[in-house]
């Protein structure tokens, strides 16, 4: 073992590791557990829904020919194989249909870069439920707590999830490995410094993002496998002088790495997506819906839809104005709130069929996005939604939303969570019907599941 240095082991990184290794069932709160078995259906039917998508497809290529066979699964294809390539495949395919689920304050979407590597690990060492939830609610705190450090700054420049989902995956990987807080540290300063993630991608419509968390995925397996034999990671990785928060952000603050750490659970804020689409478009899509539903109008009725946003809204969709694809269509304000006009809905099936629909082009081209004081102070905590209508005949309407549907204020039941996964594994025929019952029971008592294999037979 290295030699140890003069870290002190009450710093934010340390503290932070230091949760992660020593966490265990009877130190989470059951609502806790509960928003974790909700979450990892979420995030099974978003692998389902996934897997036709050609990003995913290649990806699946890209393991058919590099991967052993092994115990975890490939949720897109059945196959078994070594835990790293199933990570990386099922992370990259859950993120694809833009359904996963998003933490307001952190902007990082834990499921596609957490569930993955814990599923696979999980089943690779035959680990049980519970082993499976106390690593899943590992990933999250970890990966939460450092989005919400590196902070807006970041996200202006990187994608989070990419970033930060390497260090989470990190936590729960190391969880299931049974790290101690000092190796669970190097873990998380092996996983920092393979960080990356660009947002150029989308402006150019490139397939990027299914491979932050693919990578993100690798990285974290990696770090923490290394660990647990003694490789050394950075102890500072986080919060060092040549750390992450110095090298990719401008304020970040250490004290948000440990903020409430053990009584505030950030898996619980966690938020459902409800609309198929980047959730910096949810806002509004939910204030124009209630408007219209309110105000009786039709999408022909609408001469100028304005939009009052916070900055990170205009930085991400702004670029998207015409765009050239379905998953480039999810980031444009005017496709989402086009089909809301016409639909009244923004669902999967809607964004393949209609998003070069004529009237939905006829609205995109209404649609307009402006910085609004108030939104953008209280995001990311609060994602409000400000729409303002103009009709063809010059009536004017406003309408709002403070709590998007699929918020922890706003949330979906058991029951919507359940419909939602029925539709994602329908949409590219990912299971059977039978199957995604037996799917939805297991997820149900997963904290009992004596152990996590073969959920697709």
């Amino acid at each position: 073992m290295a030699e140890r240095d003069d870290h002190p082991q009450d710093e934010p990184g340390a503290r932070l590791a230091r949760f992660a290794a020593t966490l265990d069932l009877s130190k989470i709160p059951a609502p806790v557990l509960r928003r974790a078995e909700d979450l990892f259906l979420d995030w099974f039917a978003c692998v389902l829904a996934g897997r036709s998508g050609e990003p995913v497809q290649a990806l699946e290529r890209y393991v058919g020919r590099h991967a052993r066979d092994g115990d975890a699964e490939l949720l897109t294809s059945r196959r078994r194989v070594d835990p790293l390539f199933a990570a990386m495949l099922n992370s990259g395919a859950s993120h694809m249909v833009e359904q996963d689920d998003v933490h307001n304050g952190s902007v990082f979407h834990a499921a596609a870069v957490v569930f993955g590597p814990a599923l696979a690990v999980a089943q690779a060492r035959n680990a049980s439920g519970a082993q499976l939830l106390e690593a899943i609610v590992a990933g999250y705190e970890v990966g939460i707590r450092l989005g919400e450090y590196l902070g807006r700054p970041h996200y202006k420049r990187f994608h989070t999830t990419a970033t930060a989902g390497c260090v989470a995956a990190a936590a729960a990987t190391g969880r299931l490995l049974g790290l101690d807080a000092e190796r669970m540290l190097w873990a998380f300063g092996s996983a920092a410094t393979q960080a990356g993630g660009l947002w150029e991608y989308l402006r150019e419509g490139a397939q990027s993002k299914q491979l932050h968390c693919a990578h993100a995925a690798i990285a974290g397996i990696t770090a923490a496998e290394l660990a647990a034999d003694g490789y050394t990671g950075a102890r500072r990785g986080l919060e060092g002088a040549g750390g992450m928060g110095a090298a990719m952000s401008e304020n970040a603050d250490p004290a948000k790495l440990v903020d409430g750490l053990g009584t505030r659970w950030t898996l619980a804020e966690s938020s459902f997506k409800f609309h198929a689409s980047c959730r910096h478009t949810h806002p509004a899509a939910d204030a124009l819906l209630r408007l219209m539903r309110r105000e009786g109008l039709k999408h022909d009725d609408l001469a100028d839809v304005l939009c009052g946003v916070h900055q990170g809204a205009i930085d991400v969709l702004g670029p998207i104005v015409e765009p050239a694809s379905v998953h480039q269509s999810k980031f444009s304000m005017g496709t989402v709130l086009g089909l809301i006009a016409v639909h009244g809905r923004a669902q999967l099936p809607d964004f393949d069929a209609d998003f070069r629909d004529p009237r939905v082009v006829a609205v995109r081209q209404k649609v307009r996005m402006q910085l609004d004081p108030e939104t953008d102070s209280a995001y990311p905590a609060r994602w409000i939604g400000k729409v303002r209508v103009t009709t063809t005949d010059g009536r004017r309407f406003e309408a709002r939303v403070d709590e998007p549907k699929g918020d922890p204020g706003n949330t979906l039941s058991r029951a919507e969570i359940e419909d939602k996964a029925r539709r994602l594994a329908a949409y590219a025929n990912g299971a059977s019907g039978q199957e995604m019952e037996t799917v939805i029971a297991r997820a149900w008592n997963l904290e009992h599941e004596t152990g996590v294999r073969d959920w697709l037979r």
